[in-house]
């Protein structure tokens, strides 16, 4: 069974940082692709970004230049550093991971740009 522990959300000024951590548990095939998704106020979920056991990135063009995902497979968590943080980047943010894609979701954590 695959379990996902987000931390690290909260409140963060317009142009400051956080850094998401996602502590996972499960089958080296249910922990192949590692990602984040957010869902915004209103909004549906969209991609954020994926990272692969073998450290090939995605990112959305919305974070391209901000935010960095990485991941230490020795202790099977991923990250999500977020900089330039933007009111637009509030959002309940999603850790997943699947074989090939986000099979698997936690629970969520609560990022909040704001001054």
């Amino acid at each position: 069974q695959v379990q996902l522990v987000e931390s690290g959300g909260g409140l963060v000024q317009p142009g400051g940082t956080l850094r998401l951590s996602c502590a996972a548990s499960g089958s080296i095939f249910s922990l192949a692709v590692m990602g984040w998704y957010r869902q915004p106020p209103g909004e549906q979920r969209e991609l954020v970004a994926t990272i692969t056991r073998a450290g090939s990135t995605t990112y959305a063009d919305s974070v391209k230049g901000r935010f960095t995902i990485s991941r230490n497979n020795a202790k099977n968590t991923v990250y999500l550093q977020m900089n330039s943080l933007k009111p637009d980047d509030t959002a309940v943010y999603y850790c997943t991971s699947g074989l090939t894609g986000p099979q698997h979701w936690g629970e969520g954590t609560l990022v909040t740009v704001s001054l």
